[in-house]
């Protein structure tokens, strides 16, 4: 489907390690059809295809998804007044904003307001509100609760407008819409995107909402990922301080906490939350509402199989309900810890990985998400290179790895899968009719050695990179031995696969290393 190549553009390059013909890949987009209304002025989706499916049925499944995996609601029988999501490409993010989503499915709201920060700078209003006519997704259309949004004008003209220009590509407020498509019906809408997010403006706008709907049903959709860019570890500290701080329900305090974590010297951090607007808007009107907020779950780029655990953008979901509670001391749960040293895996664990993979694969292609995993054991915490083989009637299929250990090892089988079945060029990408004749295996890797004697590699125990400029092969150590080799053509090949000559291994310019692996399948 067109969503789910491009999701496979933005995965890391990965080496293929096993040896097979060079085949061209088969697959093309699947149209969509686009809704129409016959409201008078109707916004299209700018982020359909970039940030969420643009096919209609799949848009709908992948949100479903996220939707059960987010499990049954915190508070089933109490409806939440104001939430916080986050909207980031959903493959990243939606999982998270689910958790906020599943507390307010079935539930009826006559206008949800979508606030968030402006991310691409267009427009001139200091709060910008869309007045008018509808916006619509693959989804729909939904329409503008015009009355309440004309109230939130007259009540400060001067600060809010009608400012069409600030919403084009505008991924905060409109990456929410397909979640509510999905969570309520019969519903309006009032998009805000603020371009001066001040807590003087937060509060100018919070007055105004809680005039604007005081005699509405309402729900208040904030949008904004947290901390933007640091190392894994050190975005779970700088989001448990921000949650902690959103928790604590004084704007000021947070403000003061994001001021601090900036000023700590974390490497890369740009900033703790980007729509500190939407943000403290949900915070004073949660107030000025006597709601309590819970912060409902915590996760950030690295938790899934696309993210890189060298830089991450963090992800909250947090509701607030009318009258008491919350979650005082919210901390974020500890994750296992990773052996001291590289551990090879146990007959379990073994297992474990290898029914990972292939639900991971079965997921994506189902509805374009992927299984959400926590280890219980620390052997797959630890952070190692790792290739999948996918065979069809003991043929290759596809085989796609990282050798570099940059994430916990559960983390990178699931992305090595998902390359191994989608996006190895050699062959055409997996379907759900075939995978139940698929088998599955599973190279866990040690580090790489530099090779400065080739004589004393050993055949069926070294897999070989080469590197010459920028062309590099890679053969896995079980390759040679099942194709026969010995260790002179063990070289010749590894060359080849790199589109290097033959000899190339003798090359001074020419670098070779080895590694072993732990090799198990089904």
């Amino acid at each position: 489907m067109r969503f789910k190549g491009l999701l496979l553009c933005v995965m890391l390059v990965l080496l293929s390690a096993c040896f097979a013909p060079q085949e061209s890949p088969t697959a093309g987009p699947v149209a969509s059809t686009a809704p129409t209304s016959g409201a008078t002025e109707i916004r299209p989706a700018d982020g359909a295809g970039r940030w969420y499916p643009d096919d209609p049925e799949e848009l709908a499944k992948m949100v479903d998804a996220y939707l059960e995996q987010a499990g049954e609601p915190v508070r089933p029988d109490e409806k939440p007044v104001i939430i916080i999501v986050p909207h980031a490409g959903y493959i990243y993010s939606g999982a998270v904003a689910a958790h906020a989503f599943k507390q307010i499915q079935g539930q009826n709201y006559d206008t949800v307001v979508i606030i968030g920060d402006t991310h691409s700078g267009n427009g001139t209003a200091t709060i910008a509100v869309y007045a008018q006519g509808a916006f619509q997704t693959p989804l729909g259309v939904v329409p503008i609760d015009e009355t309440t949004a004309q109230v939130l004008i007259n009540a400060a003209p001067e600060v809010i407008s009608f400012d069409r220009a600030a919403f084009s590509y505008e991924h905060p407020v409109e990456n929410q819409i397909p979640f509510l498509q999905r969570t309520l019906t019969d519903f309006h809408i009032v998009p805000i995107v603020i371009r001066e997010g001040t807590l003087e403006n937060a509060q100018v706008l919070s007055r105004a909402l809680v005039q604007a709907l005081a005699s509405k049903d309402a729900l208040i959709v904030a949008s904004t990922d947290l901390a933007h860019y640091p190392p894994y570890d050190d975005a779970r500290r700088v989001d448990a301080a921000t949650l902690a701080a959103i928790e604590g329900m004084d704007p000021q305090a947070l403000l003061d906490t994001a001021e601090q974590q900036m000023g700590a010297g974390v490497p890369n951090l740009v900033t703790c939350f980007c729509s500190p607007g939407a943000v403290l808007t949900a915070m004073l009107t949660a107030q000025a509402w006597d709601a309590q907020p819970t912060v409902l779950h915590y996760a950030n780029s690295g938790d899934t199989p696309f993210g890189d655990h060298t830089q991450v953008v963090g992800y909250g979901a947090v509701a607030f309900w009318p009258g008491q509670g919350g979650n005082p001391g919210f901390a974020l749960p500890p994750l296992p810890s990773p052996p001291p040293e590289p551990v090879f895996l146990d007959p379990g664990e073994q297992r474990e990985l290898l029914a990972l993979a292939r639900r991971t694969i079965a997921e994506y292609l189902d509805s374009g998400t992927v299984p959400i995993y926590k280890p219980a054991t620390p052997g797959l915490m630890q952070q190692r290179g790792a290739f999948v083989t996918l065979e069809k009637g003991g043929e290759l299929r596809g085989c796609i790895g990282n050798l570099v250990a940059e994430r916990p090892l559960y983390l990178t089988v699931q992305y090595a899968a998902l390359a191994a079945a989608f996006s190895d060029s050699r062959f055409p990408p997996v379907t759900a009719e075939e995978l139940p004749e698929l088998t599955l295996e599973i190279s866990v890797l040690s580090d790489l050695e530099p090779v400065t004697d080739p004589t004393t590699i050993e055949v069926g125990r070294d897999g070989l990179l080469i590197v010459r400029g920028q062309q590099q092969g890679v053969l896995l150590p079980q390759v040679p031995i099942e194709q026969g080799w010995d260790r002179e053509e063990f070289l010749r090949q590894v060359c080849r696969k790199a589109g290097l000559p033959d000899d190339a291994w003798q090359d001074p310019q020419a670098r070779l290393y080895r590694f072993t692996a732990q090799v198990f399948g089904e």
